[in-house]
């Protein structure tokens, strides 16, 4: 997606690109085996970063947005206060949550090359 949509960002001299990655690339838990989620949205925090800083003189920012674990129909109803307990936070992230992150990456006109924690305190530890 982002290789179709950087020649147009290029050519009207700004765009925005915004990347949903995982706390779990930075926060490894044995409790979740994620080596797979890891490798692949570790990966692109990465790209993120360097997006960030090739194309900030053309205008374009990237950032990503890092939730931790969130309430999603992936997680039953019944689950989810026990997964509650892996963020110090104590529950779950929201779909609302993660959009307001990309919300406020959007709206953040000076940040490039950010990776916005949206996941509790999961990073910062407990």
């Amino acid at each position: 997606m982002t290789q179709a949509a950087l020649p147009l960002m290029v050519a009207q001299g700004s765009g925005h690109i915004v990347q949903i990655v995982t706390t779990l690339a930075e926060h490894a838990n044995a409790e979740f085996p994620s080596v797979l989620a890891s490798m692949t949205k570790g990966g692109l925090a990465a790209a993120t970063r360097s997006l960030a800083i090739e194309y900030a003189a053309r205008g374009v920012r990237a950032n990503a947005v890092s939730p931790g674990i969130t309430e999603t129909p992936m997680h039953p109803p019944e689950t989810r206060a026990g997964l509650g307990r892996f963020h110090p936070l104590g529950r779950m992230g929201t779909v609302a949550d993660v959009v307001g992150g990309v919300l406020y990456l959007e709206d953040a006109t000076f940040v490039t090359g950010e990776i916005l924690h949206v996941d509790g305190g999961q990073v910062a530890g407990h």
